[in-house]
């Protein structure tokens, strides 16, 4: 049996910590497993290898963040196979140029689009416990990229699917996947089971538990993961195509507050327009979330829409420097905002449950600024200080 396990920075964030995840991943080893393992950096070591590169550069590129910060998952790795070595179990780290994870170019945001998979082929025949770099790739010009924010979950996603693993656990410093972040919505409960498609949509818009690209990965190459803690020993939950539906028809609230709102006013009520707004944030990876088009008046419209907060001014500056002048009247920034959404299969089927979600929010007394849907969720903008109050309010109208 081959067993992909990953870990994130909390659960190897000091000695003590390192050698207990080692611990657990020699147990399935020495059960006759083989067993790959997934780290992210150390505790805070990418928030504090972030801060010392603005010290230098207050704008340092893209591509050399990227070269700074694969060297906290190298540092979790070389350390744990040496915690796993002075246990007398043998192991072999590798990072991403050594496996090899070919990625593309987008420095910050780069998608994995294969996997080399003989080097750890062959050092699990040695029956070594291989233990990777999480979040890094390498670009076919052989730099360095990274996955993004909670990239080591894709990572182990990606190599659970490559190497035909026969399981893949995410391990974190909460014990599953929950309604709502428990640290925000005390009620929240732990769920057994959730649906791929669930978890890609509570994990895009803000619940934390898991990287969105890796639970894309985990649907499309069918891979179920088991979401679980690395301090306890309590079972977790499990994320999968069919899912057993809890009671409530919501299965989870979700609360965003890195989100900026970009409006772009007075526009020419025009064909084309929105492509030529749309076109220039795809040119610079800039990702568009909810969109709002005003009816058009005195043949003019408004066009609004979120992009994340480190986003904002590459998005506002592009739009300056590439919408034709006068063409628009102004553009407007607010982002001292937040999403809160409700998610669940249960949309599908049921009448009336935005109207309750937009009730609970009047009686709480948050104000709604944009209002987005698909199939499984609802998604509303608040200020960023209402957000908790409006989880808190949405996660208690529907009883879950």
């Amino acid at each position: 049996m081959l067993v992909v396990k990953k870990f994130g920075g909390t659960s190897v964030g000091n000695k003590e910590r390192i050698l207990n995840v080692a611990k657990r991943c020699i147990e399935d080893y020495q059960k006759g497993n083989d067993v790959v393992v997934v780290l992210s950096a150390m505790g805070k070591m990418t928030d504090e290898l972030i801060a010392k590169a603005k010290e230098i550069n207050p704008n340092p590129s893209r591509r050399e963040m990227d070269m700074l910060l694969t060297t906290g998952e190298q540092t979790s790795v070389s350390l744990m196979a040496m915690a796993m070595d002075s246990l007398g179990v043998p192991a072999i780290s590798l990072n991403a140029f050594q496996v090899a994870m070919h990625t593309t170019s987008v420095y910050s945001n780069a998608r994995i689009k294969r996997i080399d998979t003989e080097r750890i082929f062959n050092e699990l025949e040695q029956r070594k416990i291989v233990i990777v770099t999480g979040f890094q790739g390498v670009d076919r010009f052989d730099n360095y990229t990274t996955l993004g924010r909670g990239g080591s979950d894709t990572t182990a996603v990606a190599l659970a699917a490559a190497l035909h693993a026969d399981a893949c656990e995410i391990y974190t410093d909460v014990d599953g996947v929950y309604t709502a972040d428990p640290r925000k919505v005390p009620e929240a409960k732990k769920l057994l089971e959730i649906t791929y498609d669930e978890m890609l949509e509570m994990a895009t818009l803000g619940a934390g538990v898991l990287h969105n690209r890796s639970v894309e990965l985990a649907k499309k190459h069918g891979v179920q993961l088991v979401v679980r803690s690395s301090l306890t020993t309590e079972e977790g939950t499990v994320v999968k195509e069919n899912a057993k539906q809890e009671s409530s028809e919501i299965s989870g609230v979700a609360g965003d507050d890195d989100a900026a709102r970009i409006a772009v006013l007075g526009l020419e009520d025009t064909p084309g327009i929105a492509f030529k707004i749309f076109n220039v944030m795809a040119k610079k990876n800039v990702n568009v979330d909810m969109i709002l088009q005003s009816v058009g008046r005195n043949d003019k419209k408004d066009i609004s829409f979120t992009v994340k907060e480190e986003d904002m001014d590459l998005a506002v500056d592009s739009l300056k420097d590439y919408l034709p002048e006068g063409s628009y009247e102004e553009i407007n920034v607010k982002n001292d905002i937040a999403k809160v959404s409700i998610i669940g299969a249960g949309l599908r089927n049921n009448y009336g449950m935005a109207a309750r979600m937009f009730e609970a929010l009047y009686e709480a007394n948050v104000n709604i600024r944009m209002i987005s849907t698909s199939e499984i969720r609802v998604t509303v903008l608040v200020n960023r200080a209402d957000m908790e109050k409006a989880m808190v309010a949405a996660h208690s109208a529907f009883k879950m």
